[in-house]
């Protein structure tokens, strides 16, 4: 509903506009704020994070629904994991275990004591501290997975660790807030306790396990079959029913009947279909609403911000924030490290962990219900998850620069105790002249590369998937691992001197930064891409490709080609009369 008859006069009559209003003002809000930020070259978080301000209590003017805006935001990360779960299969989950496990745990345990010492420092008791300390270590769902897709990382080795690392933080947060209330007495003075403690403890590991268990026995077939079925029936209607049906029916299930989380019982779900034919066109169907209620998700988090929060306590909020930003980014990073993975990773790892999110709001609201977190408490991890939040993108821009100043250092001094990734050393300019430029090697692009090595072509790919990167270099083809929409990327593959530029990329948006960008540097370059609708096929033409290929026009063409050379085969007589077309 609409809190005020002064702030909203104009509020409509029905008590049911509410959820209309939130979801249409949030979204347009969203859309002018995140344009403007897009604009000025940040994040659009940035933007959909100002437009919750904007409708939130705080401020003048609309005031949304809190609850509603937060359901609809739940929404969101149900979806996004359900997307995440797509691209992930048991396998990669277990290949990461080795790090994600004890790393996550041990960087929980880092962030608990440093809030407990914040605490202790401003007056707090320690079981405030431990649970504050719980509050500041686990990192948001939807700004970790949105970083990790922007990067295009989650298909790499960095990503694999990066979601296997915030899936252990989802289990342990659902084990302490299981068991928090069971601690209370104990935090509070009382005599907690040990065999209730056991038992909640017991209960709740029995309850994942059995639902993990069933997804991946029972799961792991029923759901692609329902699937495959619906997909028969031709609907496609029916079809993103059916996906939207099992992201948020297995989401809701897994919470109410098993104490799991919406956003791990749906990362679950998307998990088990990964390994079906039937998984892209899955990903590509609940892609729209992904985005739609991920953005709800950081309007929502806006809504929860009270400016005056950054005036009332400066120094409990700078201190807070260095422990999000720099204690949990600096002990991910060591961890990383101590496992023998390279810098690149490690600091990926690090940034996506430097920020907290929707877990974190959970546990500091229930804490000051169970009167363990005095209620100053909130304000700390509300205006510390906005302003991390919008640090985040920040802090991956910086990225490169310290990756870079960090190998250089090691390069410097004694051999570094792991191994490199050979990402730097790639992104040296190629020495290659007269080349093809070949930007992505999937689906399409493997099929080209294939093509051109056997015509001897002097290739040169540009790639960031693992996978395919560690495929390139086995077959002795030049690979330059990274995001091509990025210019240093480009730029090492010597446009200047290459003959041809194939953007075999899906993504429109990122192939009209690459074609731009390829243009400007050689006006001369000859540049075919790929389109999947008219006006990017218009889109690309406008930026400088030369040649747009659109897969819907080419099977068109080559049906017709074929319809053509059938009726050139058939006799005059067989063609007045419509005979049958000559057999083969």
């Amino acid at each position: 509903m609409l809190s005020g008859a002064t702030k909203a006069p104009w509020r409509m009559a029905h008590n049911s506009s509410s959820l209309i209003a939130i979801i249409v003002i949030g979204l347009v809000l969203a859309f002018v704020l995140g344009t403007i930020a897009n604009r000025l070259k940040i994040s659009p978080i940035v933007g959909y994070l100002l437009a919750g301000v904007a409708v939130g209590p705080f401020t003048p003017g609309f005031v949304a629904d809190q609850t509603l805006a937060s359901q609809l935001a739940e929404i969101g990360v149900i979806l996004l994991m359900f997307g995440v779960g797509l691209h992930f299969s048991v396998k990669d989950l277990l290949s990461v275990k080795a790090i994600a496990v004890p790393g996550a745990i041990a960087q929980i345990c880092v962030a608990t004591l440093l809030g407990v010492g914040l605490a202790l420092g401003i007056g707090w008791g320690i079981g405030a501290g431990i649970v504050f300390g719980l509050t500041l270590s686990v990192a948001s769902t939807v700004v970790l997975m949105r970083a990790m897709q922007e990067r295009r990382l989650l298909d790499t080795e960095r990503g694999h660790i990066a979601v296997g690392w915030l899936i252990v933080e989802d289990i342990a947060t659902v084990l302490v807030l299981v068991l928090l209330p069971a601690l209370a007495d104990g935090f509070n003075g009382g005599g907690g306790s040990a065999s209730q403690i056991a038992i909640a403890l017991g209960i709740t590991l029995g309850k994942v396990a059995v639902f993990v268990a069933l997804m991946l026995i029972v799961g792991r077939r029923v759901i692609p079959i329902i699937l495959h079925y619906i997909a028969h029936t031709g609907s496609r209607e029916l079809f993103r029913l059916a996906v939207l049906a099992t992201a948020l029916g297995v989401a809701f299930v897994a919470a109410e009947f098993f104490g799991v989380s919406f956003a791990l019982g749906a990362f679950f779900a998307g998990m088990v279909l990964s390994e079906s034919e039937l998984s892209q066109r899955a990903a590509e169907e609940s892609l729209p609403l992904r985005d739609a209620f991920a953005v709800l998700f950081f309007v929502s988090v806006g809504m929860l911000f009270d400016p005056g929060a950054l005036l009332r306590d400066p120094i409990a909020l700078v201190l807070t924030l260095l422990i999000i930003l720099v204690g949990k980014s600096a002990a991910a990073f060591g961890i990383v490290r101590l496992f023998g993975h390279p810098i690149s990773t490690a600091l990926t790892i690090s940034a996506s962990l430097a920020q907290i999110g929707e877990f974190s709001f959970i546990l500091v609201d229930l804490g000051i219900g169970l009167h363990i977190l005095p209620a100053p408490a909130r304000d700390l991890i509300l205006g510390s998850a906005i302003l991390t939040i919008l640090a985040n993108p920040i802090l991956f821009a910086g990225l490169e620069r310290v990756q870079s100043w960090l190998e250089r250092r090691a390069g410097a001094g004694a051999p570094p105790a792991a191994p490199q990734e050979p990402a730097r050393e790639e992104l040296r300019v190629t020495g290659l002249r007269g080349h093809a430029v070949l930007v992505g090697y999937g689906r399409v692009g493997s099929l080209i590369g294939e093509n051109l090595k056997q015509q001897h072509w002097p290739l040169l790919v540009i790639e960031d998937a693992e996978a395919a990167v560690k495929k390139l270099h086995a077959e002795g083809i030049e690979v330059i691992r990274g995001n091509a929409a990025e210019d240093r990327v480009l730029d090492a593959a010597n446009l200047p001197e290459a003959r041809i530029l194939l953007v075999a990329i899906p993504n429109g948006f990122e192939a009209c930064e690459i074609v731009k960008h390829a243009r400007a540097i050689n006006p001369g370059i000859e540049i075919v891409a790929r389109a999947h609708f008219d006006a990017e096929v218009d889109q690309l033409v406008q930026f400088g490709a030369n040649v747009v290929i659109m897969g819907e026009r080419e099977i068109a063409r080559t049906m017709l080609e074929y319809v053509h050379d059938l009726a050139a085969d058939m006799s005059p007589r067989e063609a007045q009369r419509g005979g049958d077309p000559p057999q083969p």
